[in-house]
């Protein structure tokens, strides 16, 4: 991130995104607009983006689909913009990496704000301070390399992780057996300064879980699989009302004591 940060305002209402984009402008942002999804992955590619502000509600690919990008191909941290109503749309969009949310309408003054505070988390002490240049961390069958800001499964496929979630999980894993408060997290992750924005590392947490615990979850369901599987063929060699063979032997034995 150079001295002027590159702001990527995506709304599909012009009457929303110039007027938002003239006021960040003022606040000494670097400000481009995009009307849609494609428009949005074009100026992806063509410049340095520090920071995507996002519309969920968009005609054809919507922003929580562009969200799912951003958190899979890059480190951009994303501000989704949301109707009130539509708290469902802000979960999923948090689970698919986005750092923060506003609810429409919103105060730009607002925005402006959180806008600050990510951009704090994710490019200034939180992330920066805390991940050495290189270093791998192994933890239940995972690998967190802080070198590559990549989590990687026990078979080598790497997990997306956004800019937050990464910042959580190195302060986590280089502080092993140590129980961490919220405000500890917070100290690590973000900064004091973010504090009144705290629900960002709740959700960072419950990400992280989901993450994770799908991997561990799936090796228990294929124990489960190859237990049953065993407590099947054992149940098939004593069947109950299965009538027992007579040995051949005994039988010979009867035969010569007649």
């Amino acid at each position: 991130m150079g001295d002027t940060p590159h702001l990527l305002l995506v709304d599909d209402e012009r009457s929303i995104r110039e007027p938002l984009a003239q006021y960040l402008t003022r606040q000494g942002f670097r400000v481009t607009q995009a009307g849609d999804a494609e428009s949005a992955r074009s100026r992806l590619a063509a410049y340095a983006i520090d920071l995507a502000i996002v519309d969920i509600m968009m005609p054809g690919e919507d922003g929580l689909s562009l969200c799912r990008h951003l958190a899979a191909t890059s480190d951009t941290p994303v501000i989704l913009l949301t109707a009130k109503a539509e708290e469902t749309d802000r979960i999923v969009g948090l689970e698919m990496g986005a750092d923060d949310y506003v609810v429409k309408p919103f105060s730009p003054r607002e925005l402006a704000a959180r806008i600050k505070v990510v951009l704090r988390r994710t490019q200034g002490a939180g992330v920066r301070q805390h991940a050495p240049e290189s270093g791998s961390y192994a933890f239940a069958g995972w690998v967190l390399k802080s070198g590559e800001r990549a989590l990687v499964d026990r078979e080598g496929v790497s997990v997306a992780l956004s800019t937050g979630e990464f910042a959580l999980l190195l302060a986590l894993v280089t502080r092993p057996r140590q129980v961490l408060t919220r405000d500890q997290l917070l100290d690590l992750t973000q900064g004091r300064e973010a504090a009144a924005f705290d629900r960002a590392v709740d959700n960072q947490v419950s990400r992280l879980r989901r993450k994770i615990e799908a991997e561990v979850a799936q090796d228990q369901r294929e124990i489960d699989r190859l237990r049953g599987e065993q407590r099947q063929r054992d149940q098939q060699r004593h069947l109950p009302g299965e009538a027992a063979r007579p040995d051949p032997q005994s039988r010979v034995t009867s035969a010569a004591n007649v």
